[in-house]
């Protein structure tokens, strides 16, 4: 490898280190001006905030009254649908709206653990999509076709759906590793690959429901559901990703492999001449990610009566994990926080186009705005004022090489 390649590997491994372990506070203002962006949209959209704008030199506080009615009343219900309704007749209707947000973060936090760990490697792991269908594939055969007893039948599933998603995380890890592929392009490759595999197995009779010919399978049978609790949303799946995320943070600040993965993430030519093994750490969180992606396919699979593995079992979830790690800065407490954002957004981006009618598109807006202002720190610090860490930190070198020199 040439000393130029080198330097230009080390510089892009140094600018994602700093996209994802910035700063909590650009996270944070990174959302606050995503809603903002939001707000202009959801207003420009408007038909009344449109016609005020007619004659807004003549009365503009028409103008701002409707800007002000129509963004608060989108918010709020978008506040109703992911937090809390207070117009509800009971106490269970009134959190009807967390449970939901609760149920729809699981899969995000399970796919942003594997993403976030991956990052903290220095790994640019962009197959969350596969391996979600993968560990889906395996979950969802064991569901639908082994018969077993109740509670064995669960951890079955999830054991299969680990290993499914892991399986599919070795394969871009080891080509990373023992031939240096670029783990981007294999991983986008193994997306393709996994969802028309899963295409072409739900047309085999194997997978689909007897005399049909219905690229669906079979119901997963109640044996392997998770429990819900208290007759909510909300099953055992939630509190399996609460101990992923325990059991990440575990793993990557006290055990020898965590630190030689965050080792190896900050510096691999240090940490090989310190005698840590980087390809073997490389399959290490290629596996384990891998593994916790395809976790997410048990809350699909798992959680429901309904049910059944189809062609569209991943949705966006791999994708939008992508953000969820990123937003979360790859740590296991922000990954959580930021899945819940995320299931709150997809929870609550319905009712408010139901009751508002503002294009659910918004949501997807938002998303996109918090992924460019995540990638782009110095821009949030630009719109908000905030001072350059990096500037100040090169001013204290300069002024204590100053005084050096006039020590000398």
């Amino acid at each position: 490898m040439s000393e130029t390649t080198a330097t230009e590997k080390r510089s892009w491994r140094e600018t994602w280190q700093k996209i994802a372990m910035g700063s909590a506070l650009t996270s944070v203002l990174a959302v606050v001006a995503a809603l903002i962006v939001g707000a202009i949209l959801i207003a420009a959209a408007d038909d009344q905030v449109q016609k005020t704008a007619g004659y807004f030199f003549a009365r503009p506080t028409d103008f701002l009254w409707a800007v002000c009615s129509k963004v608060g009343s989108a918010y709020a219900a978008l506040f109703q649908g992911a937090v809390i309704n207070f117009g509800a007749a009971s106490i269970s209707e009134a959190f009807a709206p967390l449970m939901d947000t609760l149920s729809m973060s699981v899969p995000l936090i399970f796919a942003g653990l594997g993403l976030g760990m991956g990052f903290r490697a220095g790994l640019f792991n962009i197959g969350g999509q596969g391996q979600i269908i993968f560990g889906a594939i395996i979950c969802g055969y064991i569901g639908f076709a082994v018969p077993m007893p109740p509670v064995l039948h669960m951890i079955v599933c999830v054991l299969g759906a680990f290993i499914g998603g892991a399986l599919w995380g070795f394969i871009p890890g080891a080509l990373k590793a023992w031939t240096g592929a670029n783990e981007v392009i294999v991983t986008i490759m193994l997306n393709y690959i996994a969802s028309y595999f899963l295409a072409f197995l739900l047309t085999l009779d194997a997978f689909q429901v007897p005399d049909s010919n219905v690229p669906v399978s079979p119901l997963i049978q109640s044996t392997a559901r998770f429990p819900s609790f208290f007759g909510t949303r909300v099953d055992l799946g939630f509190v399996l990703a609460i101990a992923a995320a325990v059991g990440v943070w575990y793993l990557m600040e006290r055990t020898t492999l965590g630190f030689s993965i965050r080792a190896v993430g900050l510096n691999p030519d240090a940490a090989r001449t310190a005698g840590m093994s980087v390809p073997g750490s490389t399959i290490w969180v290629m596996v384990i990610a891998g593994g916790l992606a395809g976790l997410a396919a048990t809350s699909q699979l798992l959680s429901s009566a309904s049910a059944t593995l189809t062609a569209g079992i991943a949705s966006t979830f791999g994708v939008d994990a992508i953000t969820v790690a990123l937003l979360g800065r790859s740590k296991p407490l922000g990954t959580v926080l930021a899945g819940l954002l995320f299931g709150g957004l997809r929870a609550g981006g319905y009712l408010m186009q139901v009751l508002t009618d503002t294009p659910i598109d918004v949501i997807l807006v938002l998303q996109s705005v918090i992924v460019l202002l995540i990638a782009a720190p110095p821009l949030v610090r630009a719109i908000f004022r905030l001072p350059d860490p990096e500037r100040r930190k090169k001013k204290r070198e300069k002024k204590a090489l100053k005084a050096r020199e006039a020590v000398a």
